[in-house]
């Protein structure tokens, strides 16, 4: 049971026409004037609610404008005591970097007086060797006096007993 385009358009103005009619019956059997009166009254009601609205909408977004602000000023703040402590830091790093360098020259002092401690013992090293190669030498010469003196003593001795010999 379709409905013809014609029979569609019918109604259509029939609800166009009537429309105002049904709506001022259901508001308690006003009349269309009345009605009309009241609708426009509910209409600059809810224009001025609109209005309030937009208000307070605009009185809100200053508020956030503000506390945003506010936010912002507060982070710059923190951003500002963080960019301090940062170079507090660098200065400290600094301070450390300096002590480095000054241990690092301590180091090459103390390396320089091990390497002029290494040269002493070299120096008392080479004493040594020659003290041990003259008391070489003393040992030899004296080896070679005892032998004489060995040698004079026991051809003494045979010159002697062979004296004895020939005197007895």
């Amino acid at each position: 049971m379709a409905l013809a385009e014609s029979d569609l358009e019918f109604i259509r103005n029939d609800i166009r026409e009537h429309l105002a009619e049904w709506l001022a019956e259901q508001s308690l059997g006003k009349p269309p004037a009345v009605y009309e009166i009241e609708l426009r009254e509910r209409m600059v009601r809810v224009e001025e609610e609109l209005k309030h609205q937009r208000e307070l909408m605009r009185e809100g977004f200053a508020q956030m404008d503000k506390r945003f602000e506010a936010m912002r000023e507060d982070m710059e703040k923190r951003f500002e005591q963080v960019d301090k402590r940062f170079e507090q830091i660098d200065k400290r790093f600094e301070q450390i970097d300096k002590r480095f360098e000054q241990i690092d020259q301590r180091f090459e002092q103390v390396d320089q007086r091990f390497e002029r401690i290494d040269k002493r013992f070299e120096q008392v090293d080479r004493r040594f060797d020659r003290n041990d190669e003259r008391f070489d030498m003393l040992i030899r010469r004296q080896d070679r006096q005892f032998y004489w003196v060995l040698g004079f003593i026991a051809t003494s001795l045979g010159l002697t007993l062979a004296a004895l010999r020939f005197m007895v």
